[in-house]
């Protein structure tokens, strides 16, 4: 293993990876391991993910250390040496962060269909109408089922009340 390869590579890459896999590893021992109903609860679930996460890293890492070099393939239908898309990047990226700022006030429902649509947008969608509508119908839905199953998310729509 040569440290010029290292130096070449994206291995900030493989370490930003196992540090999001810490993160949730971290985050899981505030979470219950366990649960009444179940003999996994969530904290189990989001320390799994941080393990995958840590070793997904290290493959990673390891690749990276080996000259692996990162082009798109065929498949992709990537264009080589094209720019990143930084308004799709930043929509997705919005799409993301807006669960953590409204979901208490909005509601799952609300909430879900303008992530849906910032997604659909930063995918190449021009039907706002229609990604707002198919956000509003799967989340609604999610949020009955886990309903049904005796799970709670939170008010339907705290905002109005309900």
């Amino acid at each position: 293993m040569s440290m010029t390869l290292l130096r070449k590579g994206p291995w900030w890459l493989g370490l930003a990876v196992m540090f999001m896999g810490a993160v949730c590893f971290y985050a899981s021992t505030e979470l219950a391991a366990t649960a009444q109903y179940a003999a996994i609860g969530p904290g189990m679930f989001v320390a799994g993910v941080g393990f995958g996460l840590i070793g997904l890293g290290v493959l990673l890492l390891i690749q990276i250390a080996r000259g692996e070099v990162f082009e798109p393939e065929e498949a992709e239908h990537a264009v080589p040496g094209q720019a990143m898309d930084k308004r799709a990047f930043f929509t997705a990226l919005l799409a993301a962060v807006l669960p953590a700022l409204t979901i208490e006030v909005l509601g799952l429902p609300v909430t879900a269909m303008l992530s849906f649509m910032l997604v659909a947008r930063a995918f190449g969608s021009k039907r706002l109408v229609s990604d707002l509508a198919v956000g509003f119908v799967l989340a609604s839905l999610c949020w009955f089922m886990f309903g049904w199953l005796g799970l709670q998310l939170g008010g339907f729509f705290p905002l109005a009340g309900f």
